[in-house]
């Protein structure tokens, strides 16, 4: 067999190596990303699922990295509008913790440094008459309210998954790079099929080592190369409970440790709140949020509503490990955010880039660094440089602002559906949510109901266009499904997702015959 050549092999299929697969492709350039798991299954899905310059950055003069992330916010907000949209936040002020002053200084700043135009800027709040004060105790009279924008992040990786294969890149899911060595000028990659355990070798121009907290890992035992660097796992965690309140406010609160934590309103009926921020030293397979994590978000957030929050009322928590390029700092709060590009090109051989750290907002500018860093080298890899920032992600091709609009459409063009499952369908596909719904007259048209508003025409999109293989696929990641749905359901969707990838293996396996 031929081994196939491309010119640029990934390994990590996150935000970043997505990111930096759709890019490359849209330039012209033979792509191929292999992901052990599911797509953005381990930290680009266990985010607080903001697009923001992080308002806490400030105060430790991470200018740089606050202005990259709050240029980019309108400009992944215009290519993205289903997935991503704006919310106002409230950052109360409380006695004894950051003063007044140096909180509207920060604003000030972050209204003025990262070029907003759509977005609105910061107000002060009396919080003592005004409603956004009602869900709260013990806080000053003074709040003030600011602008960051929502994202729905696992689907907005694997929209980038999806534009790269429109664009002829070779996406692999559950599929391990087992090994990577320089070769006659090129990297000879072997990757192996963690369900099938086939093996298949392709030759790349250049190797991009995206796997997030397994980075220092593909390099030691993949690559067999010394890490350029130092690596910080930061484990941050997450609790969803019942919503707390009625309106769409976000709050960012202060906590006495120096912390901030978020209170986000989460898929209509919940409240999602986080995150923690602590050194990681157990084993990247199993990262889950710790019972003391879990407390303590309880305990921070029950200081501040008047309702008081305990462990059993968390409905589902998700944990996820940063990567972070270890800059020295004294705790995991103060570690730097800003991603690290390391090129290994020694005598002239086969580029390895390693991706250290980085947000989800500033993944598109990571992808055109790292593009960029490469054309150094293949001088043709230049060619229609910054296309990302225009073009927008599947589903998303209509204009800001415009999800409303759309769910309304579709509401009348398909009169069985109700206001909030148009609006998820918008949420989550946006223009794609019609090529789910198709020529459908009635709910019963979509095929089963598996709970949680999730039919067999959605399953069936997820699947074929999606990478999907099994239900937490579904249910966890591109949707959120799984909070509304039973254990039983959810099981029920497994065995049925089962089935019908043994029905479509058998003309495969005859024809192999």
């Amino acid at each position: 067999m031929t081994t196939r050549r491309f010119d640029l092999a990934i390994i990590g299929g996150g935000i970043n190596g997505c990111g930096i697969a759709r890019d490359a492709a849209g330039r012209g350039l033979g792509v191929f990303l292999c992901e052990q798991g599911d797509l953005g299954s381990a930290t680009s899905s266990a985010s607080t699922k903001l697009i923001h310059g992080g308002l806490r950055y400030l105060e430790h003069y991470d200018f740089k990295l606050v202005r990259h992330a709050l240029t980019e916010r309108e400009r992944l907000w215009a290519i993205a509008p289903h997935i991503i949209w704006p919310l106002r936040f409230v950052l109360p002020h409380r006695k004894g913790l950051r003063p007044a002053w140096m909180l509207r200084l920060g604003l000030f700043i972050y209204d003025h440094l990262g070029g907003r135009k759509m977005l609105p800027g910061t107000e002060t709040l009396r919080l003592t008459t005004n409603p956004l004060g009602a869900p709260l105790h013990d806080v000053s009279s003074v709040g003030f309210e600011y602008s960051d924008c929502w994202v729905q992040d696992n689907r907005l990786v694997v929209l980038n998954a999806r534009d790269a294969r429109s664009k002829g890149a070779d996406i692999r899911v559950r599929t391990r790079c087992t090994e990577a060595r320089r070769e006659n000028g090129e990297w000879l990659v072997t990757v192996q099929d963690t369900e099938t355990g086939e093996q298949e070798t392709i030759r790349a121009r250049a190797l991009v080592n995206a796997a997030g907290p397994w980075v220092d890992q593909v390099l030691s035992s993949t690559v067999k190369l010394k890490a350029p660097g130092s690596l910080r796992l930061v484990q941050g965690s997450h609790i969803v409970v019942d919503k707390l309140y009625d309106h769409d406010r976000c709050y960012i609160f202060q906590n006495p440790d120096g912390r901030i934590f978020f209170s986000i309103p989460y898929e209509e009926d919940f409240t999602l709140i986080g995150t923690t921020d602590q050194d990681f030293k157990g084993e990247l397979s199993n990262v889950r949020a710790s019972e003391k994590e879990i407390a303590y978000l309880c305990e921070a957030a029950s200081s501040y509503f008047s309702k008081t929050i305990a462990p059993g009322d968390v409905v589902w928590s998700y944990s996820g490990v940063r990567a972070l390029f270890d800059n020295g700092a004294e705790n995991a709060q103060k570690t730097t955010r800003d991603y690290v590009l390391a090129v290994d090109k020694e005598n002239g051989a086969a580029p390895l880039l390693s991706v250290f750290g980085g947000k989800i907002t500033t993944f598109r500018c990571l992808a055109e660094d790292a593009l960029e860093r490469l054309a150094a080298i293949f001088p043709d890899w230049t060619r229609h440089a910054g296309w990302t920032a225009t073009k927008p992600l599947p589903g998303g091709d209509f204009p800001v602002g415009g999800a409303g609009t759309l769910a309304t459409h579709l509401r009348r063009d398909y009169p069985f559906l109700s206001e909030k499952e148009a609006r998820r369908l918008v949420k989550h596909y946006g223009t794609d949510a019609r090529i789910i719904l198709g020529r459908a007259k009635s709910a019963a048209d979509l095929g089963r109901d598996f709970g949680g508003s999730l039919t067999e025409a959605e399953v069936l999109f997820l699947m074929q266009r999606e990478f999907t293989l099994c239900a937490a696929d579904i249910v966890w990641r591109r949707t959120k499904s799984g909070l509304r749905m039973t254990a039983q359901e959810i099981e029920a969707l497994d065995l049925w997702i089962t089935e019908l990838r043994k029905d479509m293996a058998k003309p495969l396996m005859k024809q192999a015959g």
